[in-house]
């Protein structure tokens, strides 16, 4: 787990470092972080773990977070596309379809709403970790595209885009690690940050 962290901050110093004014990024830009989307099993226990730590180092913070993921639930709970009960997101056409459209302006537990900033940023997740920068994602088409956050590289030509690329292979790298942390700990599929921090998590899977 540790490795790939490593491999994904080291990408995205070069590209941040390559793409100048046109990453806008910052703290306080909450762009990224409304709209639920997956995650894997192993971004989930990093979550968890980060939350543990508050426990003993910031237990304020828990609470804000605890209350925060408990709104969430509730209000994801009815229409989630899969097995509420575990959290784990359904694979079939039809879940994936109507995925697309479930809970696009739900903003992310651990967002922070009076600062704009994660209250779990040592610990996010790889896509938030990889999110602005150009990095090839599949497109509908089947072939893969260079994508940026719309926010940034607005005035940037291809070529600069390009420029900018995020280390191609990190996704080959990610998907490795998580097949290998998934069989090592008996799990599957993938789920919603809610639900990889909800209470007793550990019981439901």
């Amino acid at each position: 787990m540790s490795d790939l962290i490593q491999i994904v901050t080291a990408a995205l110093a070069s590209a941040t470092a390559r793409s100048s004014a046109h990453l806008v990024c910052r703290p306080g830009c909450t762009q990224c972080c409304v709209g639920v989307f997956p995650i894997a099993q192993e971004d989930a226990a990093r979550l968890r773990e980060g939350l543990a730590s508050l426990t003993r180092t910031d237990p304020e913070r828990f609470r804000h977070i605890d209350q925060r993921v408990q709104k969430s639930l509730a209000r994801l709970d009815p229409w989630f596309p899969g097995d509420a009960a575990t959290g784990i997101l359904s694979e079939d056409e039809q879940s994936t379809t109507l995925f697309e459209e479930f809970a696009n302006d739900e903003p992310c537990p651990v967002l922070d709403p009076s600062t704009g900033t994660c209250d779990l940023y040592e610990y996010r997740p790889i896509v938030c970790r990889t999110f602005g920068p150009p990095m090839q994602t599949p497109g509908d088409d089947g072939e893969t595209n260079l994508a940026t956050c719309e926010l940034c590289y607005i005035h940037a030509t291809t070529e600069e885009i390009a420029a900018c690329e995020l280390d191609p292979a990190i996704p080959a790298l990610e998907a490795a690690s998580n097949r290998a942390f998934n069989a090592a700990h008996n799990l599957h599929g993938e789920t919603l940050i809610a639900y990889a921090l909800r209470p007793n998590r550990s019981a439901s899977l």
